[in-house]
This record gives structure tokens, sequence and C-alpha cells, in this order.
């Protein structure tokens, strides 16, 4: 059996109604199109979801459908993290009550806690479920990094199981990689460097593209852990522009964009999130139409 959080976790878009409250049943869609793809896990109510903008009931209520939507078929990895640990620790325990299996938890951003800070903050949160806990590496977002020598600290916590490296730094990615032990999952927090985190030992990925291509990305990353990067790299070259177009404005704004222009659920954010610029709406269509992925405005926010 595959080890859990391995290979491909989607950390899903949040759909909302046309009024802008959660759209139950295209959160359940969304998830079964994944399981149906052959994702490996889901990561419900992480940043990409727009998380900060959900009430602690709708993150709640979110995990439940996910969760209620696998029935035990993949692993389920709720987001739960903040800069306040008291906050967090709530946070996770409720998103066991809604059945999570795992747990992703992002560094507390904007207050930059020193190394010990986190090797305290990661132990509370720790001491307070006994579900496995993915460390979410995001400097470029939060301002505060797992170095390689706190990582391999961090990973001495029993539950502590993985980190989502997302420095974009390869050589921290490589240190880490050599510095934590042979079962501590390194997954990628960067979909364009699976491969080359994959390479030197990492397990997989936790995925923004999969929400719009979740089969290419399974495809790719169950090619690189079989060994053969010949194919690997082969849907990797295809499917860059992709990656790449999911950023080129802030996360969750293209995917999200992209995915409406799929028809695969409306165009709507909460603020402080809104709509891609007209100039960056076009270069998402093209991608897409250079993928021949089936492009419909009918799913666009009016």
């Amino acid at each position: 059996m595959r080890t859990p959080f391995t290979g491909v976790g989607t950390a899903l878009i949040t759909p909302f109604t046309r009024g802008g409250a959660v759209d139950e049943v295209a959160v359940r869609r969304l998830a079964r199109r994944q399981i149906d793809a052959g994702v490996h896990f889901l990561v419900p109510c992480g940043t990409t979801g727009e998380t900060p903008t959900l009430s602690a009931a709708e993150r709640h209520r979110v995990v439940e459908l996910v969760v209620e939507e696998a029935a035990g078929a993949v692993p389920v990895a709720a987001g739960a993290g903040g800069y306040d640990t008291r906050e967090v620790v709530h946070a996770a325990q409720e998103m066991a009550k809604a059945g999570a299996t795992g747990l992703l938890s992002v560094t507390p951003y904007y207050n930059k806690p020193t190394p010990e800070g986190l090797f305290q903050h990661f132990s509370a949160v720790a001491d307070a479920t006994p579900l496995p806990i993915i460390l979410y590496n995001v400097p470029g977002r939060t301002g505060c990094n797992i170095d390689p020598a706190t990582c391999a600290r961090l990973a001495t916590i029993p539950t502590v199981v993985a980190v989502k490296e997302a420095s974009g730094n390869i050589q921290q990615m490589v240190e880490i990689c050599a510095a934590v032990p042979h079962d501590f999952l390194v997954l990628s927090g960067d979909d364009a460097l699976t491969l080359p985190l994959m390479a030197v030992g990492g397990r997989g990925l936790i995925s923004v593209a999969s929400n719009e291509i979740p089969a290419e990305i399974s495809q790719m990353v169950e090619a690189a852990e079989r060994g053969d990067f010949v194919a690997a790299r082969k849907i990797h070259t295809r499917i860059l522009p992709l990656m790449l177009g999911n950023f080129v404005e802030s996360n969750p704004g293209p995917v999200k964009f992209a995915m409406a222009a799929m028809g695969l659920c409306s165009e709507v954010f909460r603020l402080p999130m809104v709509t891609p610029r007209p100039a960056s709406q076009d270069k998402i269509l093209a991608v897409l139409k250079e993928l021949d992925l089936a492009v419909t405005t009918g799913a666009r926010a009016s």
C-alpha cells in the first residue's frame, strides 16, 4: 500500500456560489473529480482554498464534505495553520472532529518566530492532536523560513511526518532531503520543482495544477516514483506552461479563473482575492487552449 501523504496531494480550491457562499455541491464534485483521476490525497482548506476568508464553521464544513466524498479512498490533510499557536491548536482539533486524517500547518506568518519558536509552536500543535502533521514552509508568503537544521529537529516530533517545501530554493530542498530521516516525507510545494526534488529524495508534491489536470500530474509523479524520469520529463515539459501560468498573479486567482473557464466552478472570489487582470486572463486562456483543455465561458461570474 502507498505510504499516506506521498504522491500527489491536491491543494483544493474552495468554490463559491454566485452569492458568495461555499458551494457545497461543487466541493463534493471537485473532490470526486480528483479521486476519480487518481490523485493520492486531498488538501482542503489550505491557502489555495482562500481559507483566511472562511469562517471556522465553513472550514469545518468543507473538510466534512471532502472527507465524506473521499470515504476512506484517499487521505485528507486539512489546513490548520496561523500565527497564534492557541488558535492553531484549536483549529487542528476541529479538523480532527471534521474527520481529517492529517493536517497541513503553515508556519506562523508575519511575526517571524525564531527556530526555537517554530519548534515550540509545532510541538504544541502535535501535543494537542494525534493526527500526522505536514509542515508547510512558504517563506515568500509568510516571511518565515524553516531551514534544514530546524526541519530536521522538527522531524524528531513523532507526529510531524512531512514538509511541504515551497521555499523555491533548490539548495535548501536538497539539504533538507539529506538532513531528515529516511521515513520523513519531503514534498514539493511548487509544481514546477517537483521533478528536481524527487530526483534527490522527494516523495511527491502538494499541487495547485492538479486542480485543473489531476490525471496528468498524478501520471508525472508516478513515473518519477518508478524512476522513469524520461516519461516524467515528457509530461512535465508539456504541462510546464500551465504550472507557471497558475502563478502569473497571486495564487489562487489564476487557477480559479482557469477552472471557471473550464466549466468546473464559478469565477467567484472573496476579497481581497479578485479576478486576474485582462492581460493575465489572456495568458491563462492561451495555455488552456494549447493543452486542449475544454474552455467555456458558461461558468464565469458576471
